[in-house]
């Protein structure tokens, strides 16, 4: 099994910035991918930004220029830096790894999920 334990969200004010942080622990040989995707209510869950181990990165158009995601693949650790908070940016923020097992299985976890809130 594999834990994704996110940290960082909160509240900010519009215009704001906030910084997510996602560790993975436990069968882990390696992992290929780390991302983060978000969630609004009545809404779908939506990717927001990911990372592979070459370094390679793709954003939502929704958040280029505004939000960077980089990656301690030697920690098995992704990060989230939220520049020019927005309202609409208001979501619970998940993170997900494609992580190789040590019996060699390609399996997708899901982090717990952490709040993100932008309002005055």
């Amino acid at each position: 099994q594999v834990q994704l334990v996110e940290s960082g969200g909160g509240l900010v004010q519009p215009g704001g910035s906030l910084g997510l942080s996602c560790a993975a622990s436990g069968n882990i040989h390696t992992i290929t991918v780390m991302g983060w995707f978000r969630q609004a209510p009545g809404k779908e869950r939506e990717l927001v930004a990911m990372i592979n181990s070459d370094g390679v990165t793709n954003y939502a158009d929704s958040v280029k220029g505004r939000f960077t995601i980089s990656s301690d693949y030697a920690k098995n650790t992704v990060y989230l830096q939220m520049n020019s908070l927005e309202p609409e940016d208001t979501a619970v923020y998940y993170c997900r790894s494609k992580v190789l097992t040590r019996e060699y299985d390609y399996i997708f976890y899901w982090g717990q999920g952490t709040q993100v809130t932008v309002s005055s």
